[in-house]
């Protein structure tokens, strides 16, 4: 009798869903489009804060010894860039470390997207890593708090664009010759989504204890429904290998 009761209460009150925002769907793989910029990706690098250059080293490209695409290091930071050669990573205990998200966004590796209101989770083919994007509206971590490679971040949107803000990357490398950053980089990526089967991203980054400007990225990936990353599963032969054939170019993405 009570439940019927109740019953009759309830049906007498009008309750309102919690109303969750629109926001565009980002789930699913999405693999590195070598075609042509859509026009959307010109209004996002028109965006960019000032003193910022947009290298191109997206996908399989490599700066020769002494390029950085526009980059200003700073005198210490140019003369490690200099003095680094690429047989410095190929050894055993090196070959096999990941790089930062700083560099691993832009290779040509795939990856794949979970998307929910409290946070987004990016899973990179690149080395096997897995990235947790916080939506709840926290903040950073302490400054002293573990950094990482994938560092720590938060997103939020703007309109229909991602926005997400990384820090606490731990040192890593910017390009593929040599030039690095310090564990204060700091990083604010855009992603809009085009369409149904296009994504576009500016990734931006500051750091000022190795670089007199700031730089930045323009990536835009193709979705391919049903597929999933595969396995890196690095081996560390593959630095006996490289040192046996005497190669002395770029490290490789």
């Amino acid at each position: 009798m009570r439940h019927l009761v109740l019953a009759a209460a309830l049906g007498t009150l009008s309750f309102a869903a919690p109303a969750l925002a629109e926001h565009p769907d980002l789930t699913g793989f999405w693999n590195l489009d070598f075609g042509p910029l859509v026009p959307e990706a010109k209004a996002m690098t028109d965006a960019l804060p000032p003193n910022t250059v947009v290298i191109e080293d997206t996908g399989v490209v490599e700066f020769p010894a002494n390029e950085y695409g526009g980059l200003k290091p700073k005198p210490a930071a140019l003369a490690h860039a200099k003095a680094w050669k690429p047989t410095d990573e190929m050894t055993l205990t090196k070959v096999c470390a990941a790089p930062s998200i700083i560099y691993a966004i832009q290779g040509p590796f795939p990856f794949e997207v979970y998307q929910t209101d409290a946070m987004i989770v990016f899973k990179y083919e690149y080395f096997d890593q897995t990235r947790v994007i916080f939506m709840d509206g926290r903040g950073h971590p302490p400054a002293d708090a573990p950094h990482s490679k994938m560092g720590h971040s938060i997103g939020h949107w703007e309109g229909d664009e991602l926005v997400i803000d990384t820090d606490h990357i731990e040192a890593s490398t910017i390009t593929n010759n040599g030039l690095d950053h310090s564990a204060d980089i700091h990083m604010v990526e855009r992603y809009r989504k085009v369409g149904s089967d296009t994504l576009v991203a500016t990734e931006w980054f500051e750091d000022p204890a190795t670089l007199d400007n700031n730089g930045a990225r323009l990536i835009q990936w193709k979705k391919h429904p049903g597929e999933y990353v595969l396995p890196y599963d690095c081996d560390p032969s593959f630095a006996q290998e490289y040192q046996e054939t005497g190669t002395d170019e770029g490290s490789g993405k």
